[in-house]
């Protein structure tokens, strides 16, 4: 798994689901944009004909990230 940030190479696939070379995109609910970034995405998998399930989990998780927000706080996200 191969992730943008050097300090994120600790984020394992124990079960070896994702390959070593596969880019992954990790957005964390400190990050401003996550909750909208979530959002934009279960849309996008409607769109395509996605699992609406799926897109619901997401637009879930999304509700968790600003609920996360108000109690911890959020910024841009940085390197």
């Amino acid at each position: 798994m191969k992730h943008a940030r050097a300090d994120y190479d600790r984020i394992q696939d124990p079960e070896g689901k994702i390959a070593d070379d596969e880019p992954v995109f990790i957005v964390r609910s400190k990050d401003k944009l996550a909750p909208s970034v979530m959002r934009h995405w279960a849309m996008l998998q409607r769109l395509i004909g996605g699992d609406p399930n799926m897109a619901q989990m997401v637009e879930d998780h999304a509700k968790m990230a600003e609920e996360w927000q108000v109690r911890n706080g959020c910024k841009v996200a940085d390197l």
